[in-house]
């Protein structure tokens, strides 16, 4: 349940090219992989490029991270990557963003190594990922209460966010997209929200008088994923170092 079907693959494709270093893997995320993307949204890439050992290990200053955007066909498109080093370095802290570009099913490029970050991604998740879900809860949910009107867009983000941390804390898999999210979970109104956004323009707006309710079904989602995060099996410590310093390794000295 995804946009995949609409999406603008060969438009991603060409500027996944153009990056000036290999790329490991390039991602479809924002609201194309949130299952709300609108008719005029636009596209956000993002992947993980591969330095050569030569600037890795020479003195000049390296690119780590590249961001790359502007407007092509009519649509605004960017793609933002980051050396392999630093996305494993952030795979090992409790950063759901880089795990659920990694796990996006939307793929642009991929390769083998790829493959195996996938693979590994399990041991990079932590019962800790729920701060992340519950600090960028709090951020969206900040955006969403203080517009006037209040705009549909930042709402989803809150109820996806809170939604992802759930269901991560429950069951260990990282699923970014709220509609397949919430047909496990049933929230009555995800569904109208969602219609709202990918029906109209991406600016769609609320009634101000719906604020009060949805305050309170975001304090309660909050509550629940605090208690999920108490209750979780999850492991406190990630076990993914040594494989994924291998797998560093491997990749810059690959001929």
């Amino acid at each position: 349940m995804n946009n995949e079907p609409t999406l603008n693959l060969p438009l991603c494709r060409q500027l996944a090219s153009e990056h000036p270093y290999p790329l490991l893997f390039a991602t479809i995320s924002g609201a194309h992989l949130y299952g709300f993307a609108s008719p005029d949204s636009d596209y956000d890439l993002r992947g993980c490029h591969i330095l050569p050992a030569r600037e890795v290990l020479g003195l000049h200053t390296t690119k780590d991270t590249i961001e790359q955007a502007g407007v092509r066909e009519g649509t605004e498109i960017d793609l933002v990557t980051h050396d392999a080093a630093k996305f494993f370095r952030l795979l090992l802290k409790k950063n759901g963003y880089v795990l659920e570009q990694l796990l996006s099913p939307l793929v642009i490029q991929t390769s083998p190594e790829h493959q195996e970050l996938i693979a590994l991604a399990p041991r990079c998740i932590t019962k800790f990922h729920a701060y992340h879900y519950l600090g960028f809860a709090e951020t969206q949910w900040g955006l969403f209460a203080k517009e006037n009107p209040p705009r549909v867009k930042p709402l989803l983000y809150v109820y996806r966010v809170l939604l992802t941390g759930i269901h991560l804390m429950r069951t260990g898999v990282i699923d970014a997209n709220l509609p397949r999210l919430n047909e496990e979970y049933k929230l009555p109104y995800i569904a109208d929200l969602v219609a709202a956004k990918t029906g109209g323009k991406e600016k769609g707006t609320l009634d101000a008088a719906d604020l009060a309710f949805h305050r309170a079904e975001y304090e309660r989602l909050v509550a629940r994923l605090q208690d999920e995060h108490l209750k979780s099996s999850l492991p406190e410590q990630n076990s993914a170092l040594d494989p994924l310093s291998d797998l560093l390794v491997r990749i810059r000295t690959k001929k």
